[in-house]
């Protein structure tokens, strides 16, 4: 299990050569596909999935052993009062880190709400909220948590790599925006490592995950259906 952790930096990895390879197949600035970043998610997801999966097996134990799935063992009130922590510390932590960043209080990168075609839109509204919660937290709580016998180090390590990685989704080589991205998150995956550690129960962060990424896909396929939209948030 000790050795699960040296996967934690592997989403931040695929993300930067994703975009990289990606601009270069489209001969396009980086910047100009970062709207893409929600598909691009998609496909890391479903790679991470396989992988974990794939070291399950080679541990002989099960994708749900590796998180610590108990059936049974969840409560609706965990899962709503986690739900709201994730929405309320998510929602503070990306507007103070913008403030911080930018000066703007509130602000939101823009392109994390750019229109892309409505067909892949319509796809990512389903297959997207499905696929993080097993993907990001079935890495950095398995495989990151549980890999740490001092308790510090089992939370803090594996929330450092969880809030990195959004420093990548998009990529753009942009000092600023890296550091916004990575603060934005940073308070909350403490927090999530820190109950995972505690209750070694994934569930209710698994649920509220899946809940606040619904969030994301609806605005995107809300702008995607009417780009007029997203001008007009543009110009507020």
């Amino acid at each position: 299990m000790n050795k699960l952790k040296y996967l934690l930096p592997i989403r931040s990895i695929m993300f930067i050569l994703i975009f990289v390879i990606g601009s270069l197949i489209v001969n396009k600035n980086i910047s100009d596909i970062s709207n893409w970043w929600s598909i691009v998610a998609t496909i890391v997801n479903i790679i991470t999935i396989l992988l974990l999966i794939l070291v399950s097996k080679k541990m002989n134990i099960t994708y749900s052993e590796l998180i610590n799935y108990e059936k049974g063992k969840t409560k609706i009130k965990q899962v709503i009062i986690m739900s709201i922590i994730i929405l309320v510390i998510g929602t503070l932590g990306m507007y103070l880190s913008g403030f911080i960043c930018y000066g703007k209080f509130p602000y939101a990168a823009p392109m994390m709400i750019a229109p892309i075609p409505l067909i892949l839109a319509i796809l990512n509204f389903i297959i997207l909220p499905l696929t993080v919660p097993f993907a990001e937290d079935g890495l950095y709580l398995g495989c990151g948590v549980n890999s740490f016998k001092n308790k510090y180090l089992a939370i803090l390590v594996p929330a450092f790599f969880y809030a990195l990685q959004h420093s990548f989704i998009p990529t753009l080589f942009d000092i600023k925006f890296i550091i916004y991205r990575f603060l934005s998150f940073l308070p909350l995956t403490i927090i999530l490592c820190w109950y995972y550690h505690k209750h070694k129960n994934p569930v209710p962060i698994m649920i509220g995950h899946a809940l606040i990424e619904i969030a994301s896909v609806i605005m995107i396929l809300m702008t995607s259906i009417s780009p007029e939209i997203y001008q007009t948030m543009l110009n507020m």
